[in-house]
C-alpha cells in the first residue's frame, strides 16, 4: 500500500469560471507541507475539495492508498483525515475542554478515550488553565490554539489547517508556531499549512507548493521558493517584502 496523501489532476470550474487546473500534490506521512497563493489562487477550494467539502470535476484522492473519491467529511476523518477551519467554529457556550473533546467523539472514541486525549492535548499546547473557561471568555489567540487541539485530539494520519493564523497579532504567532512544531513532533502526522503569513508558512514548512490562477507555479524547498521567478512574478515581490528569514 503506498503511504502519502495524494491528490492527482484535481480540476474545478464554477461555470465559466476555472478554479483549479490540473493540480496535484502529495504530502508523505510526517512530512510538514505548507500551501501559499495570492488571493484567488483557488486555495481555499483545493482545501475544501481535499477534506470532502466540494468534490472535484476531475482527478482522484487517496489517504496512505485509500481512495477518498465522493467521501464525505465525517468518512474521511475515520480515515485519518482532519482540518482546522479559518473561522475557528468554536461552540461558543461549551467549555474549551467540551469543545477539544468533540473532535476525538467525532471519529467514535469513547467519552473515556476522549477525556484522556483532551487531558493530554491541553497539556501539550499548554492551555490546561483554560480548559473549564467557556469558548466565548477566552482570546482569539487562545482560540486559534483550541481549534488545532480539537482536529489533533482525533488523532488524524493527515492534518490540514485553514490559516490558522488568521487574526492573531505578532505576539501570538511565535505560540502558534510552536504550537504547531509541537503537534508534528507529538503526532507525527503529515501537515498540510495554508496561510497568507508567507513567513510563518516559511518557518514551519520543509516543503512549499504554489498555486497561482488555479495552477500549480512550485514545488520545493522553502529558500529556492524566495527566489522562484514564476512565485515572485505571482506575489508581485510582496514575498520578498515579508521574509526575514529562512531558518531551513
Amino acid at each position: 500500500m503506498s503511504l502519502g496523501f495524494v491528490a492527482e489532476g484535481l480540476s474545478k470550474s464554477f461555470g465559466a469560471l476555472e478554479v483549479l487546473n490540473n493540480v496535484s500534490l502529495t504530502i508523505k506521512p510526517g512530512e510538514t507541507v505548507g500551501l501559499l497563493g495570492p488571493n484567488g489562487a483557488g486555495k481555499t477550494t483545493l482545501i475544501n475539495i481535499l477534506t470532502g467539502y466540494e468534490h472535484a470535476d476531475l482527478g482522484s484522492i487517496t489517504l496512505d492508498g485509500q481512495s477518498l473519491n465522493k467521501l464525505p467529511t465525517h468518512t474521511r476523518a475515520h480515515n485519518g483525515l482532519a482540518r482546522t477551519f479559518q473561522s475557528g467554529r468554536l461552540f461558543s457556550q461549551l467549555t474549551v475542554a467540551e469543545n477539544i473533546a468533540l473532535g476525538a467523539l467525532s471519529v467514535g472514541v469513547s467519552s473515556k478515550v476522549a477525556e484522556k486525549r483532551t487531558k493530554d492535548i491541553l497539556g501539550i499546547l499548554e492551555i490546561a488553565d483554560l480548559a473549564e473557561n467557556r469558548a466565548n471568555a477566552i482570546s482569539h489567540g487562545n482560540a486559534r490554539l483550541v481549534g488545532l487541539a480539537r482536529a489533533v485530539v482525533a488523532e488524524p494520519k493527515y492534518l490540514i489547517m485553514d490559516e490558522p493564523a488568521a487574526g492573531i497579532n505578532e505576539h501570538e504567532s511565535p505560540i502558534l508556531l510552536a504550537a504547531l512544531k509541537t503537534v508534528g513532533k507529538t503526532l507525527g502526522c503529515g501537515m498540510l499549512l495554508v496561510e497568507h503569513n508567507v513567513q510563518l508558512v516559511i518557518d514551519f514548512s520543509s516543503r512549499i507548493i504554489v498555486l497561482a490562477t488555479g495552477n500549480l507555479i512550485y514545488d520545493g524547498t522553502p529558500e529556492q521558493a524566495l527566489s522562484d521567478p514564476a512565485v515572485k512574478s505571482a506575489y508581485l515581490g510582496e514575498m520578498s517584502l515579508n521574509i526575514t528569514n529562512v531558518s531551513h
